[in-house]
């Protein structure tokens, strides 16, 4: 019975399947029977494979045409790729759109590549493109640079489907990996990822928000979650959510004309090492980033003649639909105040203000299309505006450029204009001003935002260009403002005093600011990049020596005291002066200018605040002089020193208004008053940390060992240390020499003396630095003079002590004094 079962079960088996040379057959003929060539028609039925472009892109699919088409089917999203734009380089810039709390701020730029789409195979390979290292494809040596930069591949995408058009054939790929997964090109930046220890990307959270295209860009928008057991807010999460914008910006086919840099007109600018030129050494090209102005082919003829030309094209600027509208014709003001400067340039309509159009008028246009520049009003509490730009690295040719404004810019520009003018000007007396005057405030920093669009650094040098008690002047200050370029950092006019009836209170577009444009953005036309050097030169060397041409550049630590931040005028004693007579008239009637019944102390407590930190940078600005070093940029074709150090007087003038103004208690600002108002304990610290960070500041090891350079340079000629160091203790500490008793606040600043000397016994060496806008003078701390002049200072510091332990009777004077001793008992000798 089993065995005829199994007898009929297999040959059901067999009617079935057939015999193993009819399934042979019989497969064969299915076969011949499948499409023929699939890989060459450009689509497939085999899983994973290349498949028709009608099953990758159905009729479902949402499409966004542009510079690729972007179709989104159900939850993924492709890139159609024209074949024509395989090996065009584009340009990815990747900025944080929105952001945790304590994680940079949205808008700020975190990356920028050049990449190129690649079809290799069956792949479309993403590489990075490196514009570091050069050398002109003619030469030799250009082989060994493409050698040794091989561009990396950023991702490979499987070609999902092919579309066969003799006018426009592309290739479709899924683009949603290389924003789904963790590129890190393209996240979160490394920096980030190890303060806040992030461990990994939480796929589950992270998701494509969304992909749009335009004529020349693509934006990707994408929400990325990361595992991090540091993280700056809701901790309780253990993670980090950001949004990422992902701008890919197709480059022009033909690179801008460069123009070459020069240390003496600041700019923004790139470099790139160059391995083509005829030096027997690799040399870094640095060329300037700038807008594409160029005279139309009808109008060389005009432009010879020295008339002004429209430019074949216009940097326009819109002005966000969400600015506040009353803000509008001030932002706009701001952005054609230039036209002066562009006139310079040989151009007229250079630059112009727009409304964007309505989403009726069209649908289409956004702020985050490449065509268009946008000043961004950005709902946020920041309170500053900032203007990047995104530039092509081949050539520096600006492409777009977004100002980000925040709201509360507006905070900032009170304060400052309350601070530096309220003393004279009644328009700055109170907590709220009038639109007219927040519209004026609003139209100069507008100008300054849109400088750094143009290509303009920060001009810290600028204000030094003035003699101080010119800007007390009328006449002067309405035709030159208070500094030569808008791109420095002058605010508002904080030397003028009462009596200096129709002074001008802030910058303007400047006599620098026509010059740098000019400078960088006036045709030479029939001249390559190399032929117009010499005539960029010449006009360099018309203004040679005329400080309101001069270029200061921005620094950390402060090396040259005539180009600093915040500052006016070419002596900062005086100015100071000055400007703390002007505070001392605003200290009585801030209460006055802050009262509203029903309104609590906020206002008042702010601006105290900024009377006590206007102060502050007063004494920045002088104790900068102090082992201070002029830095004016020159050539060899020049006279004179690069470098100067300032003057033993002028050094020693510093040293003395520090201790009228500062080390000798300012009364002045410790207004009962007012403190009762604003705060139950405070005051005492306030003052201590506002001297103590003025001691700690003259005494860097960096200032002392300028100093003692000074002196082995220019001998009698120099302010030495052992000097300077003398006349620190003097002040400090005059009461050991007149008996008086000693307060608190000058018991509190002799202690801060007193630990800034232990520190310098141990300060541990310092690396210079001269890179970006930092500086550091390099020192040996263990072998130079620092530590044994600090010692000298505590021995004769214990012998005035304990000669003036018997000159002062006062009980707290005398404790404080054998506290002092035993402090420089326990320095000299831990043991």
């Amino acid at each position: 019975m089993k065995t005829a079962l199994r007898s009929a079960l297999l040959m059901c088996f067999l009617l079935v399947v057939g015999t193993p040379d009819a399934h042979s057959q019989i497969f064969k003929k299915k076969q011949k029977k499948a499409p023929a060539s699939t890989a060459a028609r450009g689509g497939g039925s085999k899983k994973g494979g290349i498949q028709p472009y009608s099953k990758v892109i159905t009729k479902s699919a949402k499409t966004d045409k542009g510079l690729f088409d972007v179709h989104k089917v159900d939850d993924k999203h492709y890139y159609e790729i024209p074949d024509s734009l395989f090996n065009r380089e584009m340009l990815m810039v990747s900025r944080i759109a929105k952001t945790a709390t304590g994680i940079g701020f949205g808008g700020g730029k975190i990356n920028t590549q050049v990449l190129r789409w690649e079809k290799k195979d069956k792949k479309v390979l993403l590489r990075v493109v490196s514009y570091g290292n050069f050398a002109a494809d003619s030469l030799p040596v250009h082989e060994a640079v493409v050698n040794s930069n091989f561009e990396p591949v950023l991702f490979a995408f499987d070609i999902k489907a092919k579309k066969k058009d003799s006018l426009s054939p592309a290739t479709v790929i899924e683009a949603g990996p290389l924003f789904k997964d963790d590129v890190q090109a393209l996240g979160m930046p490394s920096f980030y990822r190890t303060r806040y220890r992030v461990s990994r990307l939480d796929g589950k959270r992270s998701y494509i928000e969304s992909v749009k295209s335009y004529p020349l860009n693509i934006e990707a928008r994408h929400v990325k979650t990361y595992v991090a057991r540091s993280a700056p807010s809701n901790q309780s999460l253990g993670s980090i959510s950001i949004e990422i914008n992902n701008s890919m910006i197709l480059l022009p086919a033909e690179p801008m004309k460069r123009r070459y840099f020069d240390q003496r007109v600041g700019w923004f600018a790139r470099g790139q090492v160059d391995y083509g030129l005829d030096a027997q050494e690799s040399k870094t090209v640095r060329y300037l980033d700038r807008w594409r102005l160029e005279v139309k082919d009808e109008d060389i003829e005009k432009f010879n003649r020295g008339e002004l030309v429209e430019p074949k094209k216009q940097i326009v600027y819109y002005v966000d639909r969400a600015t506040p509208k009353q803000w509008i014709p001030f932002i706009k003001q701001g952005i054609e105040d230039w036209q002066v400067a562009f006139e310079e340039a040989g151009f007229k309509n250079a630059i112009i203000a727009k409304d964007p159009p309505s989403s009726e008028e069209d649908p289409e246009w956004s702020p985050e299309d490449v065509r268009y520049s946008v000043v961004r009003y950005l709902a946020s509490p920041i309170p500053n505006a900032n203007g990047p730009h995104v530039s092509d690295p081949r050539s520096g040719e600006i492409l777009e450029s977004d100002i980000n404004w925040y709201h509360n810019v507006m905070t900032l520009l009170r304060n400052w204009f309350f601070v530096q003018t309220a003393a004279i000007n009644p328009q700055a007396q109170g907590t709220a001003f009038k639109d007219e005057v927040m519209g004026r405030l609003i139209r100069f920093v507008s100008a300054h935002e849109v400088g750094h669009t143009l290509g303009l650094p920060h001009n810290m040098g600028s204000s030094a260009a003035y003699p101080v008690d010119s800007l007390r002047s009328a006449s002067f200050t309405k035709k030159y403002g208070t500094a030569p370029s808008i791109m420095d950092y002058a605010r508002f006019n904080y030397v003028a005093q009462p009596q200096d009836k129709g002074v001008a209170l802030m910058p303007n577009i400047g006599i620098y600011d026509k010059y740098s444009i000019k400078w960088g953005y006036r045709p030479i036309l029939g001249k390559t990049a190399e032929e117009e050097k010499p005539i960029l030169d010449s006009w360099i060397l018309e203004h040679a020596g005329d400080p309101m041409y001069r270029f200061g550049r921005q620094q950390g630590r402060v090396l040259d005291p005539s180009s600093q931040t915040e500052d006016l005028g070419d002596d900062a004693v005086k100015a100071s002066e000055y400007g703390i007579a002007n505070l001392k008239r605003i200290m009585p009637r801030l209460i006055e200018w802050t009262s509203e019944d029903g309104k609590n102390y906020d206002d008042l407590n702010t601006l105290y605040g900024q009377v006590l930190g206007q102060f502050r940078r007063y004494m920045g600005h002088v104790s900068n002089n102090i082992g201070g070093v002029y830095e004016n940029y020159k050539t060899y074709d020049q006279e004179g020193a690069v470098y100067t150090p300032v003057s033993k007087s002028h050094q020693k003038k510093a040293m003395a208004f520090l201790q009228t103004q500062l080390f000798k208690t300012p009364n002045w600002m410790i207004d009962t008053d007012i403190l009762s108002r604003v705060e139950g304990s405070g005051a005492v610290e306030r003052v201590r940390a506002l001297q103590a960070g003025t001691v700690n500041n003259l005494l860097q090891v960096g200032r002392m060992a300028r100093l003692i350079e000074q002196e082995a340079l220019y001998g009698r000629q120099a302010y030495p240390l052992t000097e300077m160091m003398y006349d620190l203790r003097r002040g400090i500490w005059s009461e050991l020499r007149t008996g008086k008793s000693i307060d608190t606040y000058r018991r509190n600043l002799q202690k801060a003396h007193i630990d800034r000397l232990e520190y310098l016994m141990t300060a541990e060496n310092q690396r210079g630095s001269t890179r970006g806008w930092g500086w550091r003078t390099s020192v040996n701390t263990s072998q130079s003079d620092i530590r044994s002049v600090a010692r000298a200072e505590l021995n004769r510091l214990k012998t005035d002590i304990q000669n003036g332990l018997k000159r002062n009777p006062n009980a707290m004077s005398r404790y404080h004094l054998q506290d002092a001793l035993e402090r420089i008992n326990m320095i000299l000798d831990p043991r």
